[in-house]
């Protein structure tokens, strides 16, 4: 698929880079954007040759927000109708890991976009915010239930009731940021991890992120099941055999994603 308004690119091996490309929009979230989104992340969830995915935009806008003009006339009908969330639930419910990494704002979709990654990136310059309150609406990509399960309830009541901002600093504070870098290196350091990751047995690295975020929708005993269930199917895989092997051996693994 020819894209518009996102550029999908291959920095280094097992990492694919999916761009945000509205500049002049400061990369505002509008439904062509969305529906490019979700195909492409559900494409690069079943290629094998990705085993990592990096989402960005530019130094300027991570994504300041959802587009303004393309939802002021619709209704609720059509607001529920429309494959809105579409992009969102792609990022969210990819298998692999997604590593967000913002520079400038990130705003309502945008920040929501940022919370449905596994883990963010930020430059100094980031600033992360829910402002929907501004224009007589809420969230409604998962900024109220996910800054909630990450941050607690006055913080979020802040962001989401009174448009708190917070900074790439404030955001990592709060655990909302993994690392925060220099403008110049903070795209580099986001590749970087991505490659480490997809350097990782493929299936472990799947199970363990679908680990981590069952433990935020369930109860402890179920999560806890979960866990063990994945953990003893990973023992019938020829990764696991092949990482046991190599630690005895001392050498380095040669994952075969099986």
């Amino acid at each position: 698929m020819d894209y518009e308004y996102i550029v999908v690119e291959r920095p280094v091996e097992g990492v694919a880079l999916v761009r945000l490309n509205r500049p002049k929009q400061y990369n505002a979230l509008n439904l062509q954007v969305l529906t490019e989104l979700a195909h492409a992340f559900e494409s690069l969830d079943k290629d094998e040759g990705v085993r990592a995915i990096v989402l960005t935009g530019n130094d300027k806008a991570f994504a300041a927000g959802a587009d303004i003009k393309e939802m002021i006339t619709r209704t609720s009908a059509e607001m529920k109708s429309a494959p809105f969330v579409a992009g969102w639930d792609a990022v969210a419910m990819a298998r692999k890991p997604v590593i967000a990494a913002v520079s400038g704002y990130a705003l309502g979709g945008g920040a929501e976009l940022a919370w449905a990654c596994d883990i963010i990136i930020a430059s100094e310059t980031a600033v992360f915010g829910q402002p929907e309150i501004n224009l007589g609406i809420i969230p409604g990509a998962g900024g109220t239930q996910r800054l909630a399960r990450t941050v607690g309830k006055y913080l979020t009541m802040e962001m989401v009731l009174n448009d708190r901002r917070l900074t790439a600093e404030e955001a990592a504070r709060f655990g909302l940021v993994n690392h925060v870098y220099p403008l110049a290196s903070y795209l580099d350091e986001a590749i970087k991890l991505a490659a480490k990751l997809a350097s990782r047995a493929p299936l472990a690295v799947q199970y363990a992120k679908e680990a981590v975020l069952f433990a935020f929708e369930s109860p402890l005993r179920a999560g806890l099941q979960h866990e063990r269930l994945l953990f003893y199917t990973l023992f019938g895989t020829e990764d696991q055999k092949e990482g046991m092997q190599a630690f005895i051996e001392k050498r380095a693994p040669e994952w075969k994603g099986r």
